[in-house]
């Protein structure tokens, strides 16, 4: 489709609100019940713009999709209600949070399906978690303050992403359907592993994509998966069409809550409260850092690796090196301090510290792969005395400790301050979730 072209059939397609949402059922797959349905939009019948790849393809293109986005959760969430979807089932509605700010307000009648018992849950994609995490998992946080849940999209499509999954907290995973359909070999049983790792960690729910066939559904069923969707369930109909036919499942899934976000407090006093903290000069302690960044580098694309160096001068020459060397191999490394830039070495992420953040006086180090999590926390006893990296005789508090709970929070924390405050106070323009989810709040026109 030429510029011109795509330009005028999006400008139609927005005017008119002209996408129509289908819903497939997703089942149980012991009983085979039907226990919610994903909203899929299609643009115009017979259009350019009628499969929802090249609608969003376009929408990207065009710089739209936000627009776009906004009005195929609007649709789908109303016609949804309109057709009467009550509980206990659930509606998977996607989601692109990249284009919405992360300040949600409630809108009249945004919680409508809710109280109809619907569990109403948002459908990130992997993409979405190596783009920007730290606002990701901001938004994340709010979507879940109002009630909401989080699926995980296609996961296994990108191995480097399973790393980010454990941030996200996703209370979904839903299996790509390539690791469905595709034979086992070496990289399904790692990201199998991850998975599992992650399951068992959180107790989600796993989902299998793309079951087309009793082959299909047995190995759905291999991986772990306790859910599925596909044609062999069906291809996916209107509201109206699909509603009528569904009963209520005989058994509900387990929807579990994650706990409440981590908050931006002294990650050196939240796990001295639960760790009994050593002392100890810096030379053991870079010793320990080099250690958690050679495991890290070993785990490669599966590891997030992020760090705090109290001020941007602690960050030596040989760090730096060290870290983009990281870089080249993790999924995520980030690092923090006072006077920070926002990337200070090729693939790093960086942020700067707030003047009154208890972070300035610490040294972290945190690590976290599907199968291994460790932290190095440090309370700098001195910290006017030169750079940590640098050795000397600085004396610190620390505590070093491979209790997963205890290292994400760590890293949660970190990561939040990774969030820039313009980013973090910015107006929701497109009305972001809240807007889809309530009725009222979609206009007609």
């Amino acid at each position: 489709m030429a510029d011109g072209s795509e330009r005028a059939a999006l400008d139609a397609l927005l005017r008119e609100r002209a996408v129509e949402p289908i819903y497939q059922p997703i089942v149980d797959l012991d009983s085979g019940d039907v226990i919610g349905l994903e909203a899929l939009a299609r643009g115009p019948a017979g259009s350019p713009l009628e499969r929802p790849d090249a609608l969003f393809a376009a929408a990207r293109r065009e710089g739209r999709l936000a627009e776009v986005d906004s009005l195929c959760r609007g649709r789908a969430v109303q016609d949804a209600f309109a057709a009467g979807l009550a509980g206990p089932l659930a509606l998977f509605v996607n989601v692109e949070p990249l284009t919405v700010a992360t300040r949600l307000t409630p809108m009249a009648a945004s919680s409508d399906l809710a109280r109809r018992g619907v569990h109403v849950v948002a459908e990130f994609t992997e993409r979405d978690l190596t783009a920007d995490p730290a606002r990701l998992f901001a938004f994340a946080d709010q979507v879940r303050a109002h009630g909401f849940h989080i699926a995980l999209d296609d996961v296994g499509a990108h191995p480097a992403s399973l790393a980010l999954m454990p941030f996200l907290r996703p209370e979904v995973v839903k299996l790509d359907l390539r690791l469905v359909q595709a034979r086992p070999g070496p990289e399904v049983a790692e990201i199998m592993s991850a998975i599992a790792a992650y399951a068992e960690h959180s107790g989600a729910l796993v989902l299998a994509e793309g079951v087309e066939n009793a082959d299909h559904l047995a190995t759905a069923r291999s991986l772990g998966a306790t859910l599925g969707q596909g044609w062999l369930f069906g291809t996916g109909a209107r509201a109206e069409e699909i509603l009528p036919r569904l009963r209520a499942p005989r058994r509900v899934p387990s929807w579990q809550s994650p706990a409440p976000p981590v908050p931006r407090s002294s990650p050196f006093a939240a796990v001295a409260r639960a760790r009994t903290s050593r002392r100890a000069t810096a030379p053991l302690l870079l010793s320990v850092s080099h250690f958690l960044e050679r495991q890290a580098e070993d785990m490669g694309e599966l590891a997030v690796v992020v760090a705090a160096f109290e001020r941007a001068p602690h960050v030596t020459l040989a760090t730096r090196q060290r870290y983009r060397e990281l870089a080249g191999k993790a999924a995520f490394v980030g690092v923090l301090g006072s006077g920070m830039a926002a990337a200070p070495e090729p693939g790093v992420r960086g942020a700067e510290l707030a003047r009154d953040d208890p972070v300035r006086r610490e040294w972290i180090v945190s690590v976290v792969g599907p199968h291994f999590a460790a932290a190095l926390v440090a309370r700098d006893l001195d910290p006017t005395t030169p750079s940590a990296s640098a050795g000397g005789d600085r004396s610190f508090d620390y505590v070093l400790t491979h209790h997963r709970p205890l290292v994400l929070d760590v890293a949660r924390s970190l990561l939040a301050r990774m969030l820039s405050d313009t980013t973090r106070d910015a107006e929701d323009v497109t009305g972001a979730l809240m807007s889809s989810v309530g009725v009222a709040s979609v206009p007609d026109g």
